[in-house]
């Protein structure tokens, strides 16, 4: 929202650190004042939390970026306006400044304990909620105490009490939250509520992908400043499918090595993130490749890959109704998918075996781990990567180069952009006794015979074909700018 510039210009004399000085409250929302001889300024906008009156005394909340190595910092501006009625008035204007604004007012928090080295409780209360007082923000929070906890508050949460739900988590609780807020009556409009996301947890991918695109460190303080700010961007929701059982996912899936990695070393997860570096290495020593197909309909520009099919691809997903007993059927109030159908455009295929097959919403997986470089947050598509073959040798240093996206221009890498996605998963090559595992945003939602934990009953069935198909700009998140 823009400054009304004609209600703040505003200059007085005051008193800063003891000395007379003159501050202005400048159209643009700027706040300037003189200190040691030299100019100095708070931007509204991009440098301040809130304001409070301390007896004779304003005390403007400053959180500025350090010159050297950018990192922000709390640095208040403490000044004593010359009279009774100047500090009404610097009051007012500095109201009317923040107000103009459009920061959100009242946030609903998740804070999940249990995720990655369960420091979410402590960073929330260290980093978190000074920051929120300081902005003059109200909130409630809200622990998760089990396995989705966070969806099953975002089906029963009362939307209209709040300017946005922000997870201090990693990214599972973020995931939850969606998928509870499609399973609503009222889900078109509580899809619109905007999300927020604090790194407190093992992956990270979204808070590193939003910071990372205005080129801030994936921290605690940047992410919650970000939500303080109030700006926002659309975040496209991909549906995952299978039969008449829907997923809702804001990141990723993925079947293969990564998903062996993320699942299979959840008995590793006391490591925190460095569990995904010491797995990964493990599964390179006994590598594994999966039998199967990916189909899929390319974006513009990608319709080289694979080779055509017939298809009577039908992404509406109008699929023959199976019960299979698995935990989570689609509630017919809530979210259907996307109703575009494909059964016009052409489909194409891609058969194993295959080492890695990767489907990113947004650039990052976690904090260190970029597998789509050229993903974008609202672009209406999926960053397809495929790893089908490569020499053992060569696979740890390409894995490496997922560190900065370089490993797109390897030639064992193929990488598109696709609309719509089919997977039909096989049996390990050499082994077909024993299956694999789809992970959909860390969460497992089919797993084959023989695979880590294969006695549980996850969402979807692994052998039967799952789809994916995108709806464009569904969600809102905060984002810095």
């Amino acid at each position: 929202m823009a400054i009304q510039k004609e209600t703040l210009g505003f200059s007085d004399r005051v008193r800063v650190n003891g000395v007379s000085t003159e501050a202005n409250i400048t159209g643009d929302g700027r706040i300037t004042w003189r200190e040691g001889g030299e100019e100095r300024y708070l931007s509204a906008e991009a440098e301040v939390l809130g304001f409070g009156r301390e007896g004779s005394m304003v005390r403007v909340r400053g959180f500025v970026k350090k010159r050297r190595g950018g990192k922000r910092v709390r640095r208040d501006l403490v000044f004593e306006p010359s009279t009774v009625e100047s500090m009404g008035l610097w009051c007012e204007k500095l109201r009317v400044c923040i107000d103009s604004l459009g920061r959100p007012k009242r946030l609903f928090i998740i804070v999940n304990p249990y995720g990655g080295k369960k420091c979410a409780r402590k960073i929330f209360h260290n980093e978190v909620k000074p920051l929120l007082v300081a902005a003059d923000i109200q909130f409630t929070l809200q622990e998760t105490e089990y396995q989705l906890h966070a969806k099953e508050i975002a089906i029963s949460l009362d939307i209209l009490k709040y300017d946005g739900i922000i997870c201090v988590s990693g990214d599972g609780v973020l995931v939850e939250v969606v998928n509870g807020l499609l399973q609503r009556e009222d889900w078109a409009t509580a899809i619109k509520l905007p999300l927020g996301i604090v790194p407190a947890g093992t992956g990270n991918g979204m808070a590193k992908s939003l910071l990372d695109e205005v080129n801030d460190s994936c921290s605690v303080s940047n992410a919650v400043f970000a939500i303080i700010r109030g700006h926002k961007r659309p975040l496209d929701v991909a549906t995952v499918l299978q039969d008449r059982i829907r997923f809702f996912s804001v990141l990723m899936l993925t079947w293969g090595l990564v998903a062996d990695i993320d699942i299979e070393s959840e008995k590793y997860r006391w490591m925190g993130s460095a569990r995904l570096d010491f797995y990964c290495l493990m599964r390179l020593v006994n590598l594994r490749r999966y039998l199967g197909q990916v189909s899929f309909v390319p974006a513009p520009g990608y319709e080289t890959f694979g080779q055509p099919i017939l298809q009577n691809g039908n992404c509406n997903c109008d699929l023959e109704t199976q019960d299979q007993g698995h935990l989570d059927k689609i509630v017919q109030d809530g979210y259907q998918g996307p109703s575009t159908s494909f059964e016009t455009h052409e489909w194409r295929s891609i058969d194993g075996p295959f080492i890695s097959v990767w489907l990113h919403n947004v650039p990052w997986a976690s904090a260190d781990i970029m597998p789509a470089p050229a993903a974008k947050f609202a672009d209406g598509y999926l960053d397809l990567v495929i790893i089908r073959d490569c020499p053992r040798a060569l696979l740890i240093s390409l894995l490496m180069k997922f560190s900065d996206g370089t490993h797109v221009k390897s030639p064992y890498v193929m990488y598109l952009k696709v609309k719509a996605f089919r997977l039909e998963p096989g049996s390990r090559a050499g082994n077909p006794k024993k299956g694999g595992i789809i992970d959909s945003d860390g969460e497992v939602i089919a797993r084959g015979k023989g695979t880590y934990n294969c006695q549980q009953v996850d969402l979807m069935a692994y052998g039967p074909p799952i789809y994916m198909t995108v709806d464009q700009a569904l969600a809102t998140i905060f984002s810095p700018i």
